[in-house]
């Protein structure tokens, strides 16, 4: 069987590059501040975003970058989407700086009594107002009624709503799979339909669920102690063909062993 040609990496506990040596992964995602904050986003590296940049340059490490969770640009409370757009903007400016693979955000919702037509259109909006300066790759979500990206059909309309806006061809998709499964979307099928979708899968994050199929809930565990059937993730990396982010419980330690179980069996 052909080898994996795609880096691994986990998601980075403290200093990015340091936690890539520690580990030895090609790549890394990391947040640029509190990811439950509004305010205070910044590039904590010596150096400032320009240190940080140099110095994964320096040792060969790819930097990944995921948005403060609290961004919703499908909400339709002002209160929430305005601030949301500002802040994906700056960590859009923030991610360029320190020379990012890509920029990850969550797909959002809207209230429970709320068109989801209009969340789709807010998406149109935020994308035809950014300025996309590194990919932007909107993540699959877990749980929520009225989620833009939870489930195919959402998804579906998600893209079709965004593929009007300007900066759509740098738009990509990561396939988290853990949400995946929270929100009971079968792993044998998964990869074709999220390709059929978007024609594309840029990221995987590979993650394991604590909780039961379908169950809404977003709570990752290691690789291969989860309820996710061990050969459905190792098949689903292999089909998604895209660079790979753990974001399991562990250290740096035990991110590289959970990689080493992965590659095993790759």
């Amino acid at each position: 069987m052909t080898a994996f040609a795609h880096p691994i990496g986990a998601h980075a506990h403290g200093d990015p590059v340091a936690y890539a040596r520690e580990g030895g992964f090609p790549i890394v995602q990391t947040f640029l501040g509190d990811p439950q904050a509004w305010k205070g986003h910044a590039v904590d590296h010596p150096g400032g975003a320009a240190g940080l940049k140099a110095d994964a340059e320096a040792s060969g490490v790819g930097l990944y970058v995921h948005a403060p969770y609290v961004i919703n640009v499908a909400t339709t409370n002002n209160r929430v989407r305005i601030p949301s757009r500002q802040m994906l903007a700056r960590q859009m400016k923030l991610a360029t700086e320190v020379g990012a693979r890509g920029l990850i955000v969550h797909g959002g919702h809207v209230g429970a009594k709320d068109d989801p037509a209009v969340g789709f259109d807010n998406w149109r909006k935020a994308i035809d107002g950014l300025d996309i300066t590194v990919p932007l790759l909107i993540e699959n979500t877990a749980g929520g009624a009225n989620a833009m990206a939870r489930h195919l059909d959402r998804i579906a309309r998600l893209w079709d709503a965004i593929s009007a806006a300007d900066g759509f061809g740098d738009v990509g998709f990561c396939l988290d799979t853990c949400h995946a499964h929270a929100a009971g979307l079968e792993a044998s099928e998964v990869v074709d339909a999220v390709r059929a979708i978007t024609g594309r899968i840029d990221l995987v994050h590979l993650n394991d669920s604590r909780d039961a199929f379908g169950s809404g809930a977003d709570r990752h565990a290691p690789l291969g102690e989860g309820s996710c059937d061990p050969d459905a993730l190792v098949r689903i990396v292999r089909e998604a063909g895209a660079p790979v982010i753990l974001e399991t419980p562990g250290d740096a330690s035990a991110h590289s062993s959970q990689i080493g179980w992965l590659t095993g069996r790759l």
